[in-house]
């Protein structure tokens, strides 16, 4: 029996149980079937991670651990101490329990990566009890290192990318959904406050508490945008495409290049050029006063009707040449035939077009609407440039009326600095986009015909 079959059926508790006494130790003294097979460096790195871990875990795991729990409990201030028989006031660093909190999870992290190292110790030790049972050469340390470097070599890479990943992705990621478990917001800033853990009492506010006046409009007007941002560029993109495509028309590459220019624009650019010229004093407003086609100002940013039509609008103008580009690309790789054969049947232009073009531009864009819908629903960029989620609405909390929930979000950390009710919005646009994206994209005919091949 090779050594790849014999590896398959035993398992590493077998490996321990029917192993030497190399073998069973390797559980608790990490790497000793290593050093008592001549794995010497494999064997030292294993004892020596266990080494740090063991040190650490006293000195540095445990009490973060705790904090982690208790999130602090001496606050900053002032105490008053006796020297040499005078009273001073005397400062007192508190406990910061941003920092207990980040502390914590970054141990609990590191306990799951010396879980995933001890495994690999066991793993090791059972691969020792399966070569010397097959009675084959057991490999030294430079024959390891070149199945790494040839065979295993992708894993090798990932591995730098993978640490990235958990200090600067994974740990952000659950420090956020962390802080919606708290109270950290304006009246509990660390160092100089503590805050403390209070379950679901954020998403209460956020459904049914005070904060309830302010989610729901601005989810709705979230979703309503997202629909009405990803339509408009989807449908006039397509319509735009087919009239520059059309048989006869003149100076193709011109008209491509006109529309274009917007993409080479930078949009920031665009979208403050737009907030100029939409100003109630700004040029437009002149302009239309001025041939007497208006006596006053068109609120175009600044009344809430006139702003959420604003913003659409010239998302369109922004967005339309990206779907423009797409769909070219597709109409200019329609099968010819079937177009051809429609035509020669009597079919008319919008028959074709209902029946042939639009169907497969539709299959193949629609992941890239799910996409765009999604982009929609966390478009910080259009909205925060062009009204900054204006004009004010005294009814809700840091909240103007075209705010998205991502602005809203954005105003609740930098503005109010309610970090506990900004991570509970964070969850839910995740949540949102999530499932929705998964429903969408599961049922589309792209993703069926994909599952079939």
């Amino acid at each position: 029996m090779t050594h790849t079959n014999l590896k398959q059926q035993v398992t590493v508790s077998e490996a321990l149980k029917k192993g030497g006494i190399d073998i069973k130790l390797s559980a608790l003294i990490m790497g000793f079937a290593n050093l008592a097979n001549k794995q010497f460096v494999k064997g030292l790195l294993f004892l020596l991670s266990e080494i740090v871990f063991v040190i650490s875990f006293f000195s540095q795991i445990i009490p973060a651990i705790a904090g982690l729990f208790t999130l602090g409990s001496q606050t900053q201030g002032m105490t008053t101490k006796v020297i040499d028989g005078i009273k001073i006031q005397v400062a007192v660093d508190g406990d910061n329990s941003m920092l207990m909190l980040i502390f914590g999870l970054a141990s609990l992290i590191f306990c799951a990566i010396f879980c995933y190292i001890y495994w690999c110790n066991l793993k090791s030790a059972r691969n020792l009890y399966i070569i010397k049972n097959s009675g084959e050469k057991i490999p030294t340390f430079k024959e390891d290192f070149q199945t790494l470097a040839n065979g295993r070599f992708h894993i090798t890479l990932m591995i730098i990318p993978l640490i990235g990943v958990l200090l600067f992705t994974v740990l952000p990621l659950i420090y956020m959904i962390c802080l919606a478990f708290t109270n950290f917001d304006h009246n509990h800033l660390p160092p100089k406050s503590l805050f403390d853990w209070v379950g679901f009492a954020n998403f209460r506010n956020i459904f049914t508490g005070r904060m309830a006046g302010t989610f729901f409009p601005v989810l709705s007007w979230t979703l309503i945008w997202a629909v009405f941002a990803t339509v408009t560029n989807f449908f006039f993109g397509i319509i735009l495409a087919l009239l520059i495509n059309t048989k006869g028309l003149k100076f193709k590459k011109m008209w491509r290049t006109i529309f274009v220019i917007t993409i080479a624009v930078p949009l920031f650019i665009s979208l403050l050029i737009m907030r100029n010229l939409l100003n109630d004093q700004g040029p437009l407003n002149a302009l239309l006063m001025n041939i007497g086609l208006i006596h006053h100002p068109l609120p175009f940013l600044s009344d809430p009707l006139w702003a959420k039509f604003s913003i659409i609008f010239v998302n369109m103008w922004v967005g339309i040449p990206f779907t423009m580009l797409i769909a070219t690309g597709i109409i200019m790789n329609l099968p010819r035939e079937q177009i051809e054969a429609a035509e020669i049947d009597g079919a008319s232009k919008f028959q074709i077009f209902t029946s042939i073009t639009f169907p497969q531009i539709l299959i193949i864009m629609t992941p890239t609407l799910i996409q765009q819908f999604i982009g929609n629903i966390n478009n910080f960029n259009v909205i925060y440039l062009l009204t900054g989620g204006g004009p004010t609405n005294s009814h809700y909390y840091q909240a103007g009326t075209t705010d998205l929930l991502v602005t809203w979000l954005y105003k609740l950390t930098v503005t109010a600095a309610d970090y506990n009710i900004a991570s509970v919005i964070g969850i839910l646009i995740f949540a949102v986009s999530a499932i929705f994206s998964l429903l969408a994209y599961t049922r589309t005919a792209s993703y069926k015909e994909g599952v079939a091949k």
